[in-house]
């Protein structure tokens, strides 16, 4: 498991994507999330603006699991 780390309260799932190097720009976080299966805390979610807080945990099946830290 990567740990990324953010230094504010949260992070949004998109850039999430971006600070983890898992797409380049913003706005390819719709399409990362409509062609990958990206689960947050065992549960599947597709919201590029879905709030990320230090302790969550996200999977992608295939490429790999991420913990939020700060």
């Amino acid at each position: 498991m990567t740990d990324i780390q953010i230094s504010t309260e949260y992070i949004t799932l998109g850039q999430f994507l971006q600070v983890a190097d898992l797409i380049q720009t913003g706005g390819m976080a719709k399409w990362f999330l409509g062609e990958y299966e990206v689960f947050v805390n065992d549960e599947q979610d597709q919201r590029r603006g879905r709030k990320l807080r230090s302790g969550d945990k996200v999977e992608i099946p295939g490429i790999g699991a991420f913990r939020v830290t700060e």
